[in-house]
């Protein structure tokens, strides 16, 4: 599915086209890194760098009627992200824009759409965005941080930085050709 925009640009018109696939914008993931990373197994390796979060995978599954391990908090977060909510997963503001959601401070949450809702005995979403609550600003900015590092793992982080003194180069005074050197 395609979407034509015009945007007003000054006295011209912007043309952006942007092509969706799955509810991914192709132009938002390079398809190197589309072809390593599968949205269904971040769930793990997100689990495997924040241990301490929730998996929140106690709810059974319609299909069996056995406990649904592998539909946790995360699986279902990630889902609503990419899937329901059709945002990229590479930047930390949209991952932001996501826990806001959770957090009932940004865009209304859906029980209909809400991922494990048609799979699972019990929808979720409730005791989802109940976990998403309890965690700290701390926790929820680790986990954004994550995401978009296994997301997009050419980005890197940089430490935080040390206040320095600024250094001055004593301007000397000069005219003409000089200015060009």
């Amino acid at each position: 599915m395609s979407r034509v925009k015009l945007l007003p640009l000054g006295c011209r018109y912007t043309l952006i086209i942007c092509s969706l696939v799955g509810g991914i914008a192709t132009s938002s993931i390079s398809p190197a890194i589309a072809q390593r990373i599968s949205p269904s197994d971040i769930w793990q390796q997100v689990y495997a760098e924040l241990p301490d979060l929730p998996k929140e995978n106690q709810y059974i599954s319609k299909e069996n009627g056995q406990r649904a391990e592998n539909n946790t908090l995360m699986s279902r977060l990630i889902r609503y992200h990419i899937y329901v909510k059709g945002r990229s997963p590479i930047y930390r503001l949209d991952w932001k824009l996501t826990l806001a959601d959770y957090l009932d401070a940004n865009e209304t949450m859906y029980e209909a759409t809400y991922p494990g809702n048609d799979s699972l005995k019990q929808n979720p979403i409730e005791g989802d965005r109940a976990t998403i609550g309890k965690l700290t600003r701390r926790q929820r900015d680790s986990l954004v941080q994550v995401l978009v590092n296994i997301f997009n793992p050419t980005v890197f982080t940089l430490p935080p930085s040390t206040p320095t003194q600024p250094t001055t180069t004593p301007i000397q005074p000069s005219g003409g050709a000089d200015l060009l050197k």
